[in-house]
């Protein structure tokens, strides 16, 4: 009998949880639109107001705090505005500084010209480098606006954390605004938007566990607030135009307070799984270079190169070997081309790397597979290679 497929691509999208599911199908059901004031509309209005709650409580926010989108990139656009407003005065951003390892919702800088977006290099480690951080920050034109900086809390390739919170100092200083990319990190590690001293952190929900099409900018406050990037009926506080997606936002509510649970000990669990990984591919070929493994990263997360392997083929042949990963990071699926972060990290980013990443349902038994998979792929590497 024919074993089922493994999936070890949580990065790029989790299996749907049964209690997003269960969430989802509740919804479904639910004849209201949450702006209606009868009897129906209110029982709607009160099922986004608890996925409110559930949202905020993972990041340690307020609930007044969320806004729910249609993605982690809207999110994205939405924050990253050159126009804000303090209450009911205007305040412009006049540069954004991004980290040279960044998602491309948040790289490409949003809603900002290309020319007030600033690149700062990263540390051989794919950590911002501070000092070059700092020494942006310290030219930033104040005639110009105010700046905003943003960095991802952990990578979405190599699952490097960032720090943050070092960043945030040198923010402050400045008196500019920091947005945090909390897609991977949420669920994964403890996430708290004021010990981030963030000023808006953004999340997704189908990295949870709940459904994709769904994602969340938080704020530390109400004060401060971008300018709409989607206008319409005055939903979310006019934050956000649009009937709400009353099934998505369920569902992420309830893959946020799944996620809460047990943080602790599912990521240990997971951890042990990586650490069982990456010590049997290392055995099978002591030459492969796992990324970020001098740092700390995420738990579930282990990017790796083998020499003589080029990312695209080492996808394909695992996916033979019937288990899904990446080949660098999902949102560049189809696209030939070295990874942005194996660049930034100044290594040889020609072979690209492999994405391997776990969560709660991974078992042992997969682990090995992949194990015994890599194994046998390294070895045709090493035959393919003696023949030429």
């Amino acid at each position: 009998m024919a074993r089922s497929r493994i999936y070890l691509d949580w990065n790029a999208t989790a299996p749907l949880l049964q209690e997003a599911r269960d969430a989802v199908m509740l919804a479904l059901d639910s004849v209201g639109n949450p702006s209606s004031v009868h009897a129906e509309g209110r029982a709607a209005r009160a099922m986004v107001e608890k996925a409110r709650r559930q949202v905020a409580s993972l990041v340690g926010a307020q609930p007044a705090h969320v806004v729910f989108t249609g993605s982690a990139t809207e999110a994205a656009n939405l924050a990253l505005s050159p126009s804000y407003r303090m209450g009911r005065s205007p305040l412009t951003i006049g540069r954004l500084y991004v980290s040279a390892i960044e998602h491309p919702a948040v790289r490409l800088g949003g809603r900002l010209a290309a020319g007030q977006v600033s690149e700062i290099a990263v540390t051989p480690s794919g950590q911002i480098d501070l000092a070059a951080l700092e020494a942006a920050l310290a030219a930033h034109p104040d005639e110009d606006g105010l700046p905003m900086v943003a960095v991802m809390l952990a990578n979405n390739e190599t699952g490097i954390i960032q720090p943050v919170a070092d960043v945030a100092r040198r923010v402050r200083a400045k008196g500019g605004l920091l947005l945090v990319d909390a897609v991977q990190a949420v669920g994964r590690m403890p996430v708290n938007i004021a010990a981030l001293d963030a000023d808006f952190l953004i999340l997704s929900g189908h990295k949870l566990g709940g459904p994709k099409g769904i994602g969340a900018l938080v704020s530390r406050g109400e004060t401060l607030m971008p300018q709409p990037l989607i206008r319409g009926g005055g939903q979310e506080k006019g934050h956000r135009g649009g009937t709400e997606n009353l099934p998505g936002i369920v569902g992420l509510g309830a893959a946020c307070e799944f996620a809460e649970k047990d943080l602790t000990e599912r990521n240990f669990r997971i951890a042990a799984l990586r650490e069982k990984l990456e010590e049997g591919i290392r055995k099978a070929a002591p030459d492969v270079v796992i990324h970020g493994a001098g740092v700390d990263r995420i738990a579930n997360t282990s990017f790796f190169s083998l020499p003589g392997l080029k990312a695209e083929t080492g996808q394909i042949a695992f996916d033979l070997e019937g288990i899904a990963l990446s080949a660098g990071a999902a949102c560049s699926s189809g696209k030939v081309g070295q990874s942005h972060v194996l660049t930034a990290m100044g290594l040889d980013a020609a072979l690209g790397g492999l994405r391997l990443s776990i969560g709660a349902a991974t078992t042992e038994e997969e682990i090995g597979h992949a194990i015994e998979a890599f194994a046998r792929i390294a070895a045709r590497r090493r035959v393919a290679g003696q023949a030429a």
